[in-house]
């Protein structure tokens, strides 16, 4: 059964504040072979005007992977995420993500289509410090494969 469209322009309340650690950030950049010293050295990146180190941009994904949980876990919208795959990714950055943030994700239904019998489900995670500066927003398409013939 197709997503509900009524869900296009929901927004869910904001996530438990997650605070950016220097170790986190050094491991995400280990983990995609990001070798720069902005990440690693928190005297490379104060030389280059960052008060300490700083995420790669696509750090972003733990926050806005994480705030989709609440549309996931929403028994309104029916979503089997046993079947969703990641469909697209972009991030807009209004600042790095720094260590020291403490940041909140407040996520967004943007549009919901339905083509050949999947679901693309398009949402929007505005990252922002628990003081309100905007950060990052990310936006995210899930899509949910539809049932192949002869499955429940």
């Amino acid at each position: 059964m197709p997503l509900d469209q009524s869900f296009v322009g929901r927004e869910y309340p904001p996530t438990a504040p997650y605070e950016v650690g220097r170790e986190k950030i050094r491991e995400f950049a280990a983990a995609i072979k990001d070798e720069s010293p902005l990440h690693r050295d928190v005297a490379a990146a104060q030389a280059a005007g960052y008060p300490d180190v700083i995420a790669p941009p696509t750090f972003a994904v733990i926050l806005s992977m994480g705030s989709h949980d609440a549309i996931v876990e929403d028994p309104q919208l029916g979503l089997d995420y046993s079947r969703v795959v990641h469909g697209q990714q972009e991030f807009t950055h209004h600042r790095p993500i720094r260590a020291g943030d403490r940041l909140v994700t407040v996520v967004h239904v943007d549009d919901i289509k339905t083509r050949a019998g999947n679901d693309f489900l398009t949402v929007r995670s505005e990252i922002s410090t628990v003081d309100g500066e905007p950060v990052c927003t990310a936006k995210s398409m899930l899509v949910a494969r539809g049932a192949a013939e002869g499955e429940a």
